[in-house]
């Protein structure tokens, strides 16, 4: 379950709790703000403490040194050549052929330089594709390079009144996301999905296509969505070594800022900073900082090395009045431990909901505990006969308050297993049983 601008929880999976975590970018004011790029932004409190938000020739060259010099001595290989397969024919075709076979090995050894390969690590199940490469490229070689694995991603999501009265909104977000995976797992912020119940990606080549949130982690800001099986991926970013980056390093932000009609475009920059700790919604983390143009839309684009690796995710920038080349990226490094866990299917009820304090219990004559909005078809919640303005006060036998309370007994569970839930129904106490899915 996500939680949205407004209070409301969804279930992709996990709920996170903190209900103003992704406002919406109204432009309001002209005070401090740091602004996650899906056209999201954290404002500054009056008179408080800023809280920020937010690979030569000389191979060659020898090669036609070795041949010059050794032309004299070609005639004499080719006679003891000759005078070789003679004997060996009257050996036997199988001992003739492994004789030349073995000659022809070696002189290909001699004559062949060998190459670096980008291979793809087996250590992961995600498969990413990590490479120590030392060649710098030219800006046009670097968006060569990656801008096939980057996309647009675009949602939409409903929220329900704050009053309760049933009326809903539908809201539209955009930002960017990171193919690392043949099988087109992409890695993008978690603010951008958060709250959809629509995930759709464009591709490079314009192709688009439906996509499904596969797992997130909402205090890191990170999420994993997936391509439909069987979908050609048209580029695999390869991720490069954040802990290497030293300031005044060039980079290279690629994204969609301001949505689809600016699909990827590129701005350059130098690391303006690294490990720079900034505070969003209290959760103090580390960042890059750059001065590469990032604007609402990058959010989850690749921050990118001058050897065509992706270093940080595109997350945040300061939006203040005078103030320009500010922005930030989640370090590549901090991500990469989480990813076999974020490319495991997380187990979705099915439902948009949000907390019921003793403030809102009080004042509507309502029990306290998590109140259904939505039902998302064919899930696990429409299936076990859950319904809209439900009110679960029990799951898995124990009483519950918060939606991050049922994240937790969720957590200690697996898809399959039955889920035994109490909920009030238009005052009455109903008990359902819930089977988990992913």
């Amino acid at each position: 379950m996500d939680e949205d601008s407004n209070g409301t929880n969804t279930t992709n999976g996990n709920i996170d709790e903190s209900n103003d975590s992704i406002g919406k970018d109204n432009n309001e004011g002209n005070g401090n703000t740091m602004i996650n790029q899906s056209n999201d932004e954290y404002k500054e409190k009056p008179n408080q403490t800023k809280d920020f938000i937010l690979e030569s020739d000389n191979y060659n060259n020898k090669n036609n040194k070795e041949v010059k010099k050794n032309k004299g001595g070609m005639r004499k290989r080719i006679l003891s050549y000759i005078f070789i397969g003679v004997i060996c024919s009257t050996l036997g075709g199988i001992g003739s052929a492994i004789v030349t076979i073995k000659i022809m090995n070696n002189m290909s050894t001699t004559a062949v330089p060998k190459v670096a390969s980008t291979k793809i690590s087996n250590n992961t199940s995600s498969n990413i594709i990590n490479t120590k490469s030392t060649q710098d490229l030219s800006v046009p070689e670097i968006v060569k390079k990656v801008s096939s694995s980057v996309v647009a991603i675009s949602t939409k999501s409903s929220s329900e009144s704050s009053d309760f009265s049933g009326k809903t909104s539908e809201q539209e977000g955009v930002g960017t996301g990171i193919i690392f995976n043949v099988s087109g797992y992409i890695l993008t912020n978690y603010h951008v999905i958060s709250g959809a119940q629509n995930v759709k990606v464009t591709l490079s080549n314009g192709k688009e296509v439906s996509a499904k949130v596969i797992n997130y982690d909402a205090a890191a800001d990170v999420a994993v969505i997936k391509l439909p099986d069987g979908t050609k991926v048209p580029g695999v970013a390869e991720f490069g070594d954040s802990d290497m980056l030293q300031v005044g390093e060039s980079v290279v932000a690629i994204g969609n800022p301001l949505g689809k009609e600016f699909l990827g475009s590129v701005t350059t920059g130098v690391v303006s900073a690294v490990n720079r700790q900034i505070s969003i919604e209290n959760k103090n983390l580390k960042f890059i900082q750059t001065d590469a143009a990032i604007n609402p839309g990058n959010s989850g684009g690749p921050l990118v090395n001058s050897k065509g690796q992706v270093i940080g995710i595109n997350t945040a920038k300061i939006g203040q009045e005078g103030v320009e080349g500010l922005g930030f990226s989640i370090p590549i490094n901090t991500v990469n431990p989480k990813m076999d866990a974020l490319i495991k299917p997380i187990l979705n009820i099915g439902i948009s909901c949000r907390n019921i304090t003793q403030d809102i219990s009080k004042e509507y004559n309502i029990p306290v505990g998590v109140y259904i909005s939505q039902i998302q078809d064919f899930s696990a919640a429409e299936k076990s006969g859950i319904r809209s303005a439900d009110i679960i006060t029990k799951f898995d036998g124990k009483k519950i308050k918060t939606v991050e309370e049922i994240n937790k007994i969720k957590a200690t569970h697996k898809a399959g297993d039955v889920i035994k839930i109490e909920l009030v129904r238009s005052g009455k106490t109903i008990k359902i049983n819930l089977t988990l899915s992913i």
